[in-house]
């Protein structure tokens, strides 16, 4: 049974064994046992002082806003500090990202440094395992102490109110808590707070475009390098030697990656690909492991930060039960993200932009290969419209890589403002139209490919196509293209690209 251990490291591979686990993800007893401390300590010393180290004690821990109320009061406060912050706007974020929101926040309060009841915890994690997901908006968030908005959101329903996504429905949460006959949970100090501090939506976008991301790299290669072979350009780039003396780690990489899956193949022996020297060979093919390279070396940057957060705990108030210390940080959570997420963002759109070159040199009718990859000339206009497709998604991609990291703002004490919301959804956008330009190449390469019959290319390559017509088909003549792009995207997010 997978559990939530406050004292193993979050990482992206075991964030995504617990997201794709069919058995519940339950707290582990360390967690139990350590929000559970971090609760009690906090009650304790919020209660009325009976002695002088009290009294100290008391005045300390009466820093939280809402210290002094009465209990019913108490809980009074924080519902209305999360119903005050629900204001939260469309678009709907996607349930796949809210079962991370729900996961990565109870992974950050099972460290203990919170305050939060165990109950609160462990109710958030019912609602990941029963796929009871909160309705959650993509705007809202600011990043001045966390998501706020989205937060209060994803978790009102502990309460009994707002609405949730249960299956296929969207119905009240009041009415799916007595489906389970489930109690709402009436907060207590600190808990508003806790759960409106932090970074969960952030992450949660975070992490999901990283996953894709580091896919995208593997299929970059792979897709490039079919279409290399099928336009005939030159392996001399590729030699080892080049780039060891270049010495970053990526390009190395990336060239002996490109060698093995060239391996074998029988069309640079053929007289069209020898005809042309190497150095005539447009960049967008001689220049793979230079640009791929580099943006895998960015990606193990960002992937060391996104795991730093997926493990940090952040709030407006943090307990420490063994130094008996509550502290008032004020930090920017997301502050570490934005500046990954521009950089997340701009290393894929350059596999997207080197891409669409190499799909334009693909359909213009050089190197023996029929203009527009057209069947037939004389009737159809073939994959025409390909490039001008991947072009426009490169364009939108150069707008949604304008960095937000530099563009904090706030007015009084709410300032600087963390712009890595915004942040996270742009580079989200971003990997999602790199899969998209992707599988447009790759149905250019695969149809190129056909016209370079009977010679093969590599068995590694001849595998990937085969895979891929199962899904897209040869296209003889014109048709309506649109679902093929569909296709073909959907082949490059999934297939198994390792």
């Amino acid at each position: 049974m997978p559990y939530l251990y406050p004292t193993q490291p979050l990482t992206l591979a075991s964030l995504a064994d617990l997201l794709h686990t069919k058995d519940t993800v339950r707290l582990s007893p360390e967690a139990e046992q350590r929000i559970s401390t971090g609760h009690t300590f906090l009650r304790q010393r919020l209660e009325p002082a009976s002695s002088p180290d009290a009294v100290s004690n008391h005045d300390f821990f009466a820093r939280l806003p809402d210290a002094g109320l009465p209990p019913a009061e108490q809980a009074q406060w924080q519902a209305n500090l999360l119903m005050s912050h629900a204001a939260g706007t469309c678009p709907e974020v996607p349930t796949t990202l809210v079962r991370r929101m729900l996961l990565l926040k109870a992974h950050s309060l099972s460290q203990g440094r919170n305050g939060v009841a165990l109950p609160t915890v462990r109710r958030l994690l019912d609602f990941f395992n029963r796929d009871v997901w909160p309705v959650v908006y993509e705007q809202g968030s600011l990043g001045a102490y966390g998501d706020q908005a989205p937060l209060a959101h994803l978790c009102l329903p502990l309460l009994g109110l707002g609405e949730v996504n249960y299956q296929g429905y969207r119905l009240a949460a009041a009415d799916v808590l007595g489906l389970f006959s489930w109690e709402p949970l009436p907060l207590q100090a600190q808990e508003g707070l806790a759960l409106l501090g932090g970074n969960q939506f952030m992450l949660a976008y975070t992490t999901e475009a990283l996953e894709r991301a580091t896919r995208l790299l593997r299929a970059a290669d792979v897709i490039a390098a079919l279409s290399s072979d099928v336009f005939g350009a030159s392996a001399e780039p590729l030699h080892e030697a080049l780039h060891r003396v270049r010495m970053h780690a990526g390009p190395v990489t990336v060239a002996r990656r490109l060698r093995e899956v060239l391996e074998g193949s029988q069309l640079p022996a053929q007289a069209w690909a020898q005809a042309v020297p190497a150095e005539l060979d447009p960049q967008a093919f001689r220049c793979v492991p230079q640009v791929h390279g580099a943006s895998r070396d960015a990606l193990a940057y960002v992937s060391q930060v996104v795991e730093n957060e997926c493990n940090a705990v952040t709030g407006q108030a943090l307990i420490f039960p063994e130094e008996n210390l509550l502290l008032h940080g004020a930090s920017l959570p997301g502050q570490p993200l934005p500046l990954v997420l521009d950089h997340l963002a701009m290393a894929i759109s350059g596999l997207g932009s080197l891409s669409e070159r190499r799909t334009a040199h693909l359909v213009a009718g050089q190197r023996q290969l029929p203009r527009y990859l057209a069947a037939d000339q004389a009737l159809n206009f073939g994959l025409l419209s390909l490039p001008h497709s991947a072009a426009s998604l490169v364009s939108q991609n150069k707008q949604l890589c304008s960095p937000s990291s530099i563009t904090e703002s706030g007015t009084g004490d709410f300032g600087p403002l963390s712009t890595g919301a915004t942040a996270a959804a742009e580079a989200r956008r971003v990997v999602e139209n790199v899969e998209q330009i992707l599988g447009i190449e790759l149905l250019a390469a695969a149809q190129a490919l056909d016209f370079r019959r009977p010679a093969r290319s590599s068995p590694a390559l001849e595998a990937v196509v085969a895979a891929f017509r199962e899904v897209v088909t040869f296209v003889p003549h014109d048709r309506v293209l649109a679902p093929d792009l569909h296709r073909a995207a959907r082949f490059v997010r999934e297939y198994d690209w390792a």
